[in-house]
């Protein structure tokens, strides 16, 4: 396998150019901390982005930060955080759920992050990642080189082409270069703790808590079991239901103080104070739970909070799984017994309202064996297939990544569409 090294984005654009004129595929690689999620790619050669990196501008003031795609999402959080500013959208680290060893422990990539839109707990409230990008520069699968964007918020005429590529996996072109809105962090947070709630009621405390004007920033069930499998002060297996509240110190404490009252008859309610809070949503970020060194299937589930609950239970008649719930991040995590079940747990979704389903974590034979991503229907799947061919014609770029590769005549086809 041949492994291109690039220190500038010249440097991509003359490999993919190679790759285009050998129609060699190529793999897209940062850290490889998401090589584990999509279907197992067939490559000989890859792209190898971690020389291509550091922060090429950052203004505080202006709260934007440029960094070329190989940077480190560990550089970036440290000199955001010594000039007391985040990445609101908390982008996860898959490294842990999957069980990469990331280089230096850095946790991936800004490019990477961005090619997986990957958020946290924070998603409702300050939006995914892809409402953070600001402007991206690319190599698209022809081998030219391309800019969206800028380093302002209403910077965007035409196609808004930076939302296009994140979330793309790296199937439409090679982030080079990334420009992300950057806000300021909280000056302290603390963490409710409800224990013994039922998902049911779980659900309702949390619907309460978000309707309520205390500006709630996480919300959080653990059902019984997953609770103790979190690094916090937390004790015990009870289920937990979790609460953030962010902001200034006397803020925070009022606001606090008002959904105690609030919730006052839903059972014990503990506090978590400014560190372990941090810790502990940063282990729901990551799936912590089920970060169990295994390979058993591990699903994110994207769907209406308030009926989550009542799909997990409709799951667990028909299969074994056990299950936690991000709702500000809109997600149900599930750990399968043994198989993926794709099938069942797609109806389910459906059945209850809708949504997506990915499979984060699987043995390389059951990602090739079931749909990883949600399967489109006709319609976006013909629009994707014109999309690809647009950017990447002779599928050279992660090519079956996200999908069943498509074949030569099926992009020749929408290339001529796209042509005529």
């Amino acid at each position: 396998m041949t492994t291109f090294l690039p220190f500038t984005p010249t440097d991509v654009a003359t490999a993919v150019q190679w790759a285009l004129s050998e129609e060699a595929p190529l793999e897209i690689l940062g850290h490889g901390s998401k090589r584990g999620i999509g279907r197992p790619q067939q490559c000989e050669h890859a792209i190898d982005l971690s020389a291509l990196s550091g922060v090429t501008l950052y203004e505080p003031e202006e709260l934007v930060l440029s960094a070329k795609a190989g940077t480190p999402i560990a550089d970036i959080e440290h000199l955001l955080a010594q000039n007391g500013q985040q990445l609101a959208f908390e982008p996860m680290d898959c490294s842990r759920l999957l069980n990469h060893d990331t280089r230096g422990g850095k946790g991936g990539t800004i490019g990477g992050v961005l090619s997986g839109n990957l958020s946290g707990p924070r998603r409702i409230k300050a939006g995914a990642a892809r409402d953070h990008v600001l402007g991206i520069a690319a190599v698209s699968g022809r081998g030219e080189v391309f800019k969206s964007g800028g380093r302002v918020v209403k910077n965007v005429t035409g196609y808004d082409l930076s939302k296009l590529m994140t979330g793309a996996w790296g199937t439409l072109g090679v982030l080079t270069d990334v420009t992300v809105k950057v806000l300021p962090a909280a000056e302290t947070e603390t963490t409710l703790a409800i224990r013994g709630l039922t998902d049911e009621d779980a659900t309702a405390a949390m619907a309460v808590a978000m309707g309520s004007s205390a500006e709630v920033s996480g919300a959080a069930h653990l059902p019984y079991g997953v609770t103790e499998r979190v690094a916090s002060d937390l004790r015990g297996a009870d289920p937990t239901t979790l609460l953030r509240v962010e902001g200034f110190g006397p803020s925070v404490a009022y606001r606090v103080a008002a959904l105690k009252s609030l919730l006052r008859n839903a059972g014990q309610i503990d506090e978590v104070p400014d560190r372990n809070s941090q810790t502990l949503w940063r282990d729901i970020r990551d799936c912590a739970p089920f970060a169990d060194g295994t390979a058993r299937p591990v699903w994110r589930v994207s769907m209406a909070p308030s009926e989550a609950h009542k799909m997990v239970l409709a799951l667990r008649m028909e299969t074994g799984a056990d299950a936690f719930y991000d709702w500000q991040g809109g997600l149900v995590w599930l750990r399968m017994e043994a198989e993926p079940e794709a099938d069942i747990l797609r109806r389910l979704i459906r059945r209850f309202g809708g949504g997506h389903a990915t499979l984060m974590r699987a043995t390389p034979a059951w990602r090739a064996a079931v749909p990883v991503f949600e399967p489109e229907g006709p319609a976006l799947a013909a629009l994707s297939a014109r999309v690809k061919a647009e950017f990447d014609p002779k599928g050279i770029l992660n090519p079956g990544r996200m999908a069943a590769a498509a074949n030569s005549a099926t992009l020749a086809e929408a290339t001529e569409e796209n042509a005529s």
